[in-house]
């Protein structure tokens, strides 16, 4: 039993602290060098370091819309990545053309060279991470009034937290679907009672939904991220998902007191990771 509890502790205290350190805004930051960058540098795509600790050199921009997608925000200059995410992308776009008339809106990719932002992300840092906005456009103009001169979307998750709310549908389901089962993508953050509402609904084939990962925040949107690509040898990948499709004890854990209550108590300070010194090369380049 003590051992239970132990693990109990150090699973939320592990789990605060990834939070912190990779999804919360970032606090305390007055500026980042990275964010100053206009345009990417020249060069091969090659993504560098870790999600929330690294950069990415030769990367392409998103066009602002295609096939059933259309790019929202763009006044962050957040839209750049890797050409597998931007493939993504498109992929999940003409997926989304394919199932009906309206558009999926595409968030924050990464900044011309990644790195650390000034704000909303630790991480998005090495053009890999891309945010999927759950509600849907009517068309490109509409998309811009909704997103560009107003707050985020509707939450998909009721105001208690413990279910999806009324606009979630079989259209937001559609998307988290088709972006799991792609290939290229390594895991998909939501917040916990959309994952529940996957794994009540889903029939058949549910190895996808492993890939879905409960995780804080993220009623409005999805977090995408894809594994390292081959053509990037130091990029750093994250540990596997675990097997299984997380539909038992490990998402009930998301609905206890422990989960939805954490404390706020730090494990002391965090050791900085030491910054990938290719990086300083891709930031100080032409």
């Amino acid at each position: 039993m003590q051992s239970m509890v132990t693990h109990s502790r150090w699973r939320s205290a592990h789990l605060l602290s990834g939070l912190l350190l990779l999804l919360l805004p970032v606090a305390g930051v007055v500026a980042s060098p990275w964010g100053d960058v206009a345009r990417p540098n020249s060069g091969p795509a090659r993504a560098i370091g870790g999600y929330s600790n690294g950069c990415i050199g030769g990367a392409d921009a998103l066009p602002e819309t295609g096939p059933g997608y259309v790019s929202v925000r763009r006044y962050r200059n957040r839209y750049y990545g890797h050409p597998e995410l931007l493939d993504f992308i498109r992929d999940l776009g003409r997926a989304q053309q394919r199932h009906g008339d309206r558009l999926m809106m595409v968030g924050d990719l990464s900044q011309p060279r990644g790195g650390l932002m000034s704000s909303s992300h630790r991480s998005h840092q090495i053009g890999l991470d891309v945010d999927i906005w759950f509600t849907l456009a009517d068309s490109p103009a509409n998309a811009r009034d909704r997103m560009d001169k107003r707050g985020d979307p509707n939450s998909m998750v009721t105001p208690d937290g413990l279910g999806v709310s009324r606009y979630w549908t079989d259209d937001q389901r559609f998307l988290l679907e088709t972006a799991a089962r792609h290939p290229s993508v390594d895991r998909i953050f939501v917040n916990p009672p959309i994952k529940q509402a996957l794994c009540r609904s889903a029939r058949g084939d549910r190895g996808w939904l492993r890939k879905i990962r409960p995780w804080w925040g993220h009623d409005a949107h999805f977090h995408v991220r894809l594994v390292c690509p081959d053509d990037s040898p130091l990029c750093q990948s994250q540990a596997p998902v675990p097997p299984g499709d997380g539909c038992g004890r490990e998402l009930a854990w998301w609905f206890s007191p422990e989960a939805r209550k954490p404390s706020k108590k730090g494990g002391g300070r965090r050791v900085q990771p030491t910054f990938p010194a290719a990086c300083r090369a891709v930031l100080k380049a032409p």
